[in-house]
């Protein structure tokens, strides 16, 4: 009785809206009056969407760059770990991004990046030519991708050095007395320790990144040019909000969540495995 209310919440919130958002996208709907059965209608219409399939080939390069997603903070973790000058510093500055909305980030960079911003700016100062780093197909994903990045990387930053803390001592006294150098201690003792934190945050990053872009999306590039920086979470909106295809954008939103649910499942096995190491 006492996790009635959690319980009723979830099913209120979770899966209600859930199973409506799976049943809908069976329907040709305008969210009104319209509801149409289509079957399987939304999902084949998805295979021949040039805009889907430009998202699908979008997230597949922003999951290639995980691994920059994951070394940049490790390496600076331990780094500050192991006492760097200032690293009380780099670690707040690190992580004070975090702590900002992603429209507030995107409205920042979309001044110092647009064509007449602030950088383009200084590279005409110094005799170079500006580029168009936003308004480019071959430039505007990279900088998504950098800007999302340089925001979130604190929070794995502070994971990282909590997982450091649990780094024993006497391994790496032991190392250095046999005469290890330091990126030998690295290799062989910390990033071994290491694995199921660097699991962890690959995961945790890559669900985020995935689910959490879209306010930076729409105020950067609103997924443009063309559909060059668009994710599916907001071709999601694009459907529901401007297209006014909630059935449509129930389909794309069922495969999102096979897809975070696949990678939820790889979580847990890493997990399980590593606690029997």
């Amino acid at each position: 009785m006492f996790i009635a209310p959690a319980l009723l919440l979830v099913a209120m919130f979770r899966i209600f809206p859930l199973f409506w958002g799976f049943v809908l996208s069976f329907f040709d709907s305008d969210g009104m009056t319209k509801l149409e059965f289509v079957g399987f209608g939304n999902y084949v219409a998805l295979a021949s969407d040039n805009a889907f399939r430009d998202s699908v080939e979008n997230t597949l390069i922003l999951i290639a760059t995980l691994p920059i997603w994951v070394a940049l903070p490790m390496l600076l973790a331990i780094l500050i770990h192991q006492g760097v000058p200032g690293g009380r510093f780099f670690r707040a500055v690190y992580f004070f991004p975090a702590v900002l909305s992603s429209v507030i980030i995107g409205s920042i960079f979309n001044m110092v990046l647009r064509f007449d911003g602030s950088l383009n700016a200084m590279l005409k100062a110094a005799g170079l030519v500006p580029v168009d780093w936003l308004g480019s197909g071959s430039t505007a994903l990279f900088v998504l991708f950098s800007v999302q990045l340089w925001s979130t990387f604190g929070m794995s930053l502070l994971i990282f050095l909590a997982g450091l803390s649990t780094v024993p001592t006497e391994l790496v006294e032991a190392a250095r007395l046999d005469g290890a150098k330091p990126m030998q201690i690295w290799w062989h003792v910390i990033i071994p320790v290491l694995r199921p934190i660097i699991e962890f945050v690959g995961v945790v990053t890559t669900i985020g990144a995935l689910t959490s872009m879209f306010g930076l999306i729409y105020v950067l590039t609103a997924g443009g040019p063309g559909t060059s920086t668009t994710l599916p979470e907001f071709l999601i909106w694009l459907e529901q909000g401007k297209m006014n295809r909630p059935g449509y954008a129930a389909a794309i939103s069922m495969l999102l969540f096979s897809l975070m649910a696949g990678l939820a499942y790889v979580q847990i096995r890493i997990m399980s495995k590593n606690a029997n190491l």
